[in-house]
């Protein structure tokens, strides 16, 4: 691609713009050259910058563009495909100093950050006002600017959507160091094409997101959750549609296997979930919560996910509604993967998404490869939108063997979930990793549409390359 590197002037240059941020050689974080997937490639970029403005940015974008010099955005680096890994060298721009709350519209339900903003400070904030940011990803150390480059979900996603859904307006800094201001901070939108969209999702590939004006809403004051146990699998899924069928908009419904609780529940060293019901031991579990503005508002819809539970093959249903309850019995959910990363010194993850009716084909078709690819397959994930986090792991192989059984694994994964009429992801979006898995699901001809998106924000092909619908 005629990539360049940074000269000596230019480093000069740079330090200009950002005296004292600028890094370079041994003084730069190793941490720069990966995210949280290290084994899909380690860079370390030719300089490292910290910005602390939209205009810093903007001059380090425009400076790069007239030296044909890659460049790549880096928020808090916890993405799982190697999306802000500068594979091609060049200098990356750190976010995570832009992290203020700006402020607030609260007559209009808007949360105005910088990008780097924490998504747990701003769920904090928005708490001390009375609001709730709805997305709610696992991570809650990630930056606000990398949720929305990766449209990231997470566990509340099944009522309120994913962070796509909550964008109203971006400053964006383009490819050649132009500032442009995006949507509005209005709750409709039909004024020419949706850029804004085509920003969400587009993993820093497009232009580098700023600043950004987020939909809240007030803060539900009550929160409640079920867990219900069932025999298996098929049982525990099929009974999803029938309380979504039932009207009671849950925010979030999540499911896990047996084999996961346990392993988390040793990492944890407390049982929380019941192994046996009545005799019958649990082989699935669905975790649903509820929230409103009352408890007598929740206790209707509390009776009758009681009822849909026990007639549709529920072992039990047990009541989570203390803080210490409510607290246990999420922290299971949330803790599989640093019980994995105890567990095994090599894993990795995907996120296939499949119509709801399908989750149990996929996950049972993935445990089934285990003896085939020679992998431990462990499974949990989203049952209210058909999200799957499906985890290979292994502690016996070397890493180059275990990447090999990985791609295997994933070219049969990933194929069963487009048969099922799913995607390749959901939330951890694409990077340098899945591409040619995205160009098999999506066809030569998506890719290169897309791959003409991005020739027309960034002609030169300088920005994060090689990430999304095209590799170097």
């Amino acid at each position: 691609m005629g990539y360049k590197k940074p000269t000596a002037e230019m480093i000069e240059q740079l330090k200009a713009i950002m005296p004292g941020r600028v890094f370079t050689g041994d003084d730069m974080n190793s941490d720069y050259s990966h995210d949280e997937m290290a084994f899909y490639g380690k860079y370390q970029p030719d300089v490292a910058v910290e910005a602390l403005s939209t205009e810093e940015v903007s001059a380090v974008c425009k400076l790069c563009y007239e030296n044909d010099v890659p460049f790549v955005p880096r928020g808090a680096g916890s993405g799982l495909c190697a999306g802000c890994v500068p594979i091609a060298g060049g200098v990356v721009i750190g976010t995570q100093k832009m992290n203020k709350i700006l402020g607030y519209d609260l007559e209009n339900f808007i949360i105005r950050v910088q990008a780097g903003a924490f998504i747990n400070d701003i769920a904090e904030d928005c708490q001390k006002h009375g609001m709730l940011y709805p997305p709610d990803p696992g991570e809650k150390f990630a930056t606000v600017g990398g949720n929305v480059s990766t449209n990231a979900g997470g566990m509340r996603a099944c009522k309120y959507g994913t962070t796509r859904d909550y964008v109203r307006a971006m400053t964006v800094v383009m490819p050649n160091g132009e500032i442009m201001r995006m949507g509005a901070e209005v709750s409709k939108n039909c004024s020419g094409y949706s850029l804004i969209n085509l920003m969400c999702g587009a993993e820093g590939t497009l232009g580098i997101i700023t600043e950004l004006s987020m939909k809240i809403i007030p803060q539900p004051k009550v929160t409640v959750s079920l867990l219900a146990p069932f025999v298996d699998l098929d049982t525990c899924i099929s009974c999803v549609s029938k309380l979504k069928m039932a009207n009671l908009n849950p925010q979030a419904l999540e499911f896990l296997t047996r084999d996961n609780v346990q392993a988390i529940e040793k990492f944890l060293g407390k049982t929380v979930y019941p192994a046996v019901c009545d005799g019958e031991t649990a082989g699935a579990y669905l975790l649903v919560s509820f929230d409103g503005y009352s408890q007598e508002e929740l206790d209707s819809t509390l009776e009758i996910a009681a009822e849909v539970f026990s007639e549709n093959g529920a072992l039990d249903v047990i009541i989570y509604d203390t803080p210490d309850g409510l607290r246990n019995a999420w922290l299971v959910r949330g803790s599989c993967l640093e019980a994995l990363l105890a567990d095994f010194k090599l894993m990795d993850e995907c996120d296939v998404v499949v119509p709801i009716s399908h989750i149990a084909d996929l996950v049972n078709y993935a445990d089934g490869l285990q003896e085939e690819v020679g992998l431990v397959v462990r499974t949990a994930g989203h049952a209210g939108d058909g999200n799957v986090h499906i985890n290979v792991c292994s502690n016996d192989l070397e890493e180059e063997e275990f990447m090999k059984r990985v791609d295997l694994f994933m070219d049969l994964v990933y194929a069963k979930g487009i048969e099922l009429g799913g995607l390749i992801s959901g939330e951890h979006g694409i990077g340098s990793a899945k591409v040619k898995y995205l160009e098999k699901n999506l066809g030569a001809e998506q890719l290169q549409l897309m791959k003409g998106i991005k020739m027309a924000f960034d002609p030169k092909m300088l920005l994060n390359p090689g990430k999304v619908c095209y590799s170097l």
